[in-house]
């Protein structure tokens, strides 16, 4: 028989005489684990710092290129406006009581960067075997900056259906987009200049019209117009308004200047404006481009909705506010720049409630002017012109508001530039909100372009 009592004797005795070691055990094991633990902390610390630090320095250096760009400082300030955004995050609390050392920033200006190094010395929680009591993080961040200048051309619909609070929603979305446009920067010395071109029945060109206009005084005018300096002309006095329609002849989808022709107004429209009991043209005159706000916002409170939608007279104009070969009839403030997509980003905004219903050029008569199903050759004029604009280097950004009809929005698709990237062209808006925010993000699209090209 097995001694099992012996057994048992020998292994409590091992047991008794192993508890010390036990306990040695237990203590090691618990130091390691705090030591585990005050690491983590310690990683965890740092690990959120650095986060921190990285978005502190993003934030300044994009917000210092932007104001570069937009030319609310200059390349000389560049450090001056990076310290003053890291100071104030500092303060914040962001990182304290941890305070962001500004160790480098280059402004290349060939390329058109700015580069910052920032560290933070962060104190640790939990200093480990004989670590200093503070570690370094280190962030840095690159961001390009651009020269270039921007000209923005919008078209609004003032037509009788933007009547009542449509019309209301408009202004102060188009007043906001000029103060987006045209906030911060130097107005003597602009980065970006605007350019409004209301349109209805037709577009009131204002004092252009004098020199870009041609009045057509019978049904045989009904053609080309001659060059703003042939002898064809009317006289003044024959001049009823500034209205302008399309243009007629080989010019007519081009954007050459009016000394190669003038722009047409049609013989039809003051009989079609009168038979429709509506203005031949707009109370608002276009406005060529500007820096001051004032005088766009002066415009644009004064819109007043009246006449049908012949949105490609519309898309011609805000072409021509944007083309060099127009220069010769503004004043020197208002000239468009060469295209040079280097020194100049060029975009239009062409903006509709409705659907393209209302041409002049391929009527034969004044009953034939308006047909309420939309004219095919309307929406295909609109379409030609866009493209021919695109195909010159103009981007083209596209606002239906609170569309009801399928021609309509496919004719702004069309019209449209294609989408790249995040950068949306085309545009539906249901209310009033919705139309000032589509104005936002495209003035953040437009600024975002001029800073990746």
């Amino acid at each position: 028989m097995r001694n099992y009592g012996g057994l048992v004797h020998a292994v409590g005795g091992f047991a008794g005489h192993r508890g010390g070691n036990f306990a040695i055990l237990f203590g090691l094991a618990a130091s390691v684990l705090a030591l585990a633990a005050g690491f983590s902390v310690n990683v965890a610390q740092l690990y959120n710092a650095r986060s921190s630090l990285q978005g502190v320095v993003d934030a300044a250096v994009t917000s210092t290129a932007r104001d570069i760009t937009t030319g609310a400082i200059k390349e000389a300030d560049a450090s001056k406006s990076v310290q003053a955004f890291l100071g104030a995050n500092s303060t914040a609390g962001i990182l304290q009581p941890d305070q962001i050392v500004l160790d480098k920033l280059i402004v290349d200006k060939t390329a058109k960067t700015v580069q910052v190094d920032a560290y933070v010395d962060v104190a640790l929680f939990f200093p480990i075997f004989g670590m200093t009591d503070t570690r370094r993080v280190t962030a840095s961040t690159t961001s390009l900056y651009s020269d270039r200048t921007i000209e923005v051309a919008m078209m609004l619909d003032v037509t009788g259906s933007m009547a009542g609070q449509k019309i209301k929603d408009l202004k102060a979305a188009a007043a906001n987009a000029v103060d987006s446009f045209l906030g911060g920067q130097d107005p003597s010395k602009p980065r970006v200049r605007v350019s409004i071109v209301p349109y209805a029945n037709s577009v009131n060109a204002g004092q252009l019209a004098a020199s870009s206009v041609y009045v057509e005084a019978n049904a045989s005018d009904r053609k080309q117009a001659p060059g703003n300096a042939s002898a064809q002309l009317a006289s003044a006095s024959t001049r009823p308004d500034n209205c302008a329609t399309e243009r007629k002849g080989a010019d007519q989808y081009s954007d050459a200047g009016p000394d190669s022709s003038m722009v047409n107004r049609d013989y039809l429209l003051s009989g079609f404006a009168t038979n429709t009991r509506t203005a031949a043209c707009p109370v608002a005159t276009l406005v060529p481009l500007t820096a001051d706000a004032t005088t766009l916002k002066n415009v644009i409170r004064d819109l007043v909705a009246s006449g049908g939608t012949a949105g490609h007279i519309g898309v011609q104009w805000a072409w021509y506010m944007l083309s060099e070969n127009w220069g010769t009839v503004m004043n020197a403030s208002q000239r468009p720049a060469k295209m040079d997509p280097k020194k100049v980003g060029k975009y239009a905004i062409l903006m509709t409630d409705g659907e393209f219903n209302l041409s002049y050029f391929d009527a034969s008569g004044v009953n034939q002017v308006y047909n309420d199903a939309g004219k095919e050759q309307t929406r295909a004029a609109a379409t030609k012109l866009c493209a021919n604009m695109r195909d010159k280097g103009i981007e083209i950004f596209t606002i239906g508001f609170k569309l009801d009809e399928a021609n309509a929005a496919a004719t702004l698709q069309a019209c449209a530039s294609p989408d790249t990237g995040s950068v949306k062209h085309f545009y539906q808006a249901a209310d009033g909100t919705e139309l000032d925010t589509a104005f936002q993000t495209i003035a953040r699209n437009i600024e975002s372009l001029t800073l990746t090209k």
